[in-house]
């Protein structure tokens, strides 16, 4: 009598297990490598890509009033 209660609970906790992992959404192949990236041309050239922004004049000092 127990081994076939214990029958029923394992089948049953299988099958749980099995519904459990139904629709589980993800990708179904295997994703492609990422590209390799392209050589830096900057490194190769010795100045930056991109410019460095302009820096702003200092603020106007007011003249002293005598």
């Amino acid at each position: 009598m127990k081994s076939s209660l214990a029958l029923y609970i394992g089948i049953s906790l299988l099958i749980s297990g099995m519904l459990a992992g139904c629709g589980q959404p993800g990708p179904l192949f295997m994703p492609k490598p990422p590209a390799k990236p392209a050589p830096e041309q900057a490194a190769t050239s010795g100045k930056p890509a991109i410019a460095p922004a302009p820096v702003p004049p200092p603020p106007a000092m007011p003249t002293p009033v005598q």
